[in-house]
């Protein structure tokens, strides 16, 4: 291995913004981690600067990794290939565009590929193929977290098409990480084009972006020369990509090592006992102790009051419950939210991410509505879009992957049921999350904290276990939906709610929920500290139980508890039918 690498030392003395021209004094732009404290824009940095910003006191240890390009086509423009090469490393101090390195980031071991776009635009060749794939492969060997940081304008024209393999290379490199259980993030700065955007630099488990940052497969010129428009400033940038569903998370430099440490921490802590390496706080709210087996849950309907059934469904959909953003800062700790479904948007209607729960990680995913009028218009009153169910289902992939509890809150009237939502595939996308769930091998818990509304619901219910607070309803359809349909007369929606058995005492009764969680006197608004409290008590008791199996044996108990449902049912009418005289 080659010698531990300090802090770069030397640093002009004066810096002038490219952004807004303003001169800065050197040692105030290198505080300012190199982003004009002026007009805050985001400058390009070496690969040894990015590393020095990200890892533990800016010290890391540089993978001893042999590759070096070569001229395989004998390539010449203006310049011969191998005199470029020449003039690159003269000019950056590296062997090529890439530099790969050992470190600690908060604490976690973690390898990291960090380009360096000053070498020949950051272009992808074959030795910059190679050292990831390299990184990659160490990374596996010591099931270690791996980090890519990208900044490149594409493929290496001087090496043809051979620098169009490496984007398979390094692709199926990622796939042996994604097989072994271990976590890629990628960091994208600016600029990340062509052959690097279309593969590692967007495979990875969470993608991180600096505010500004450019992404994309064709470069803005030759979109607008091919389709002859004027493309909108804000085109291919981080934050133009967030509201599509392509990154995660823009993080702004300062915060980098902090949000990378917080992703780290939760993908490796998942296997460790309760109480080692988890955040301050995690886990403990305000209840205190480890809680009791059963505490707060009713598995008894008899234990439970006889309720309107038109009241619960409104005291389920009452403003002032608690939501699911609401118990992610009570009830858990530390939630980062990720977002996107990498293909089409981020439906505002489902939130999720990682977070802690009783001193483990886990995945939280749920759907969310509000409290304000604005709120639920932002948050289209939590009727989720494809976008989110795919959200959701990329989420639960993560989970699996990272070995991570899944917990979902469920609070939705039903899916979207626009147009829109239709030509995007609705019905598709939350098929596919139904034979998701039953596939999972990780504990899935849900609870139904307020409106549970048909397949729109149960897209996130297929769990192991499957709880409601005492005022929440769950329903195949809504009473003003059934009220319109069976008695053609919205109105009778009370009526309908009584016919249709919405509230948590027939719910349990019928096997639909396993356990109730009894709510605060005056509901879960009235005191919302005590019902996230209760949330937490209710969800740590249920995966405690679900701890102690394994994976077949917790995809095996999800598919026997769905597969009951009507089961009795089916066996008693064929033996009537089979009692009857034949004739």
């Amino acid at each position: 291995m080659r010698q531990t690498v300090d802090r770069i030392v030397d640093e002009p003395r004066w810096v002038l913004c490219p952004g807004c021209t303003t001169p800065v004094y050197g040692k105030r732009w290198r505080r300012n981690l190199s982003v004009c404290p002026e007009c805050g824009r985001y400058t390009a940095l070496s690969a040894v600067e990015r590393l020095t910003q990200l890892v533990d006191d800016g010290r890391y240890e540089q993978l001893d990794l042999e590759a070096r390009s070569e001229d395989p086509l004998q390539f010449v423009d203006t310049v011969p290939y191998p005199a470029r090469l020449v003039q690159a490393r003269a000019r950056t101090g590296l062997d090529e565009a890439v530099l790969c390195a050992r470190a600690t980031v908060e604490g976690v071991p973690v390898v990291l590929a960090v380009m360096d776009f000053r070498f020949l635009g950051g272009s992808l060749g074959s030795a910059v193929g190679e050292l990831i794939t390299l990184a990659a492969e160490v990374a596996l060997a010591g099931r270690t977290p791996l980090v890519i940081v990208s900044a490149s304008g594409g493929a290496r024209m001087q090496e043809g098409v051979l620098s169009l393999m490496q984007m398979a290379k390094t692709a199926a490199a990622l796939a042996q990480l994604d097989e072994a259980g271990v976590l890629t993030v990628s960091l994208v700065t600016d600029p990340t084009f062509g052959g690097v955007a279309a593969s590692f630099a967007t495979l990875c488990d969470v993608i991180l972006a600096e505010p500004g940052a450019r992404l994309g497969f064709a470069g803005r010129r030759v979109i607008e020369q091919t389709i002859r428009q004027q493309l909108p400033a804000e085109f291919q940038t981080a934050e133009f990509l967030l509201e599509r569903g392509v990154v995660d998370r823009i993080v702004p430099r300062p915060r980098l090592r902090t949000e990378l440490g917080r992703l780290l921490r939760a993908a490796t802590d998942a296997d460790r006992p309760v109480g080692d390496a988890r955040p301050v706080g995690a886990g403990r709210s305000s209840h205190s102790g480890r809680p009791e087996p059963g505490e707060g849950l009713v598995r008894d309907p008899g234990r439970l009051p006889e309720a309107d059934a038109w009241e619960q469904v409104r005291r389920a959909r009452d403003l002032t419950r608690p939501t699911t953003l609401d118990y992610l800062a009570t009830a858990f700790v530390d939630f980062q939210e990720l977002h996107g479904d990498r293909i089409s948007g981020d439906c505002p209607s489902v939130v999720g991410g990682t977070a802690w729960l009783d001193g483990r990680p886990v995945m939280v995913i749920g759907q969310q509505k509000g409290h304000t009028a604005a709120e639920l218009s932002q948050r289209n009153f939590g009727m989720p879009m494809p976008s989110g169910y795919r959200k959701a289902a990329r989420l639960m992939r993560l989970a699996e992957k990272l070995r991570l509890p899944v917990v979902t809150l469920v609070d939705t009237p039903g899916a979207y049921p626009g147009a829109d939502a239709e030509e995007q595939g609705q019905a598709v996308a939350i098929a596919e999350n139904l034979r998701l769930m039953a596939l999972l091998t990780v504990p899935v818990v849900t609870v139904i904290i307020g409106e549970g509304g048909s397949g729109g619901a149960l897209a996130l219910a297929v769990a192991n276990r499957v709880l409601a607070f005492s005022s929440a309803v769950y329903s195949v359809i809504s009473p003003e939906g059934c009220a319109a349909i069976l008695w053609k007369d919205p109105a009778a929606a009370p009526r309908a709610a009584a016919a249709l058995r919405v509230g948590s005492r027939d719910l349990l009764r019928l096997g639909v929920v396993d356990a109730v969680v009894v709510e605060p006197d005056g509901g879960t608004g009235a005191d919302p500290l005590a019902a996230a409290d209760a949330l937490r008590r209710a969800l740590a008791d249920s995966l405690g139980e679900l701890r102690q199996l394994t994976g077949p044996q917790l995809r095996a108990d999800r598919r026997a508890r769905f597969r009951q449902y009507g089961s009795a049912l089916t066996v008693e009418s064929e033996l009537r039918t089979m009692s009857q005289p034949r004739r």
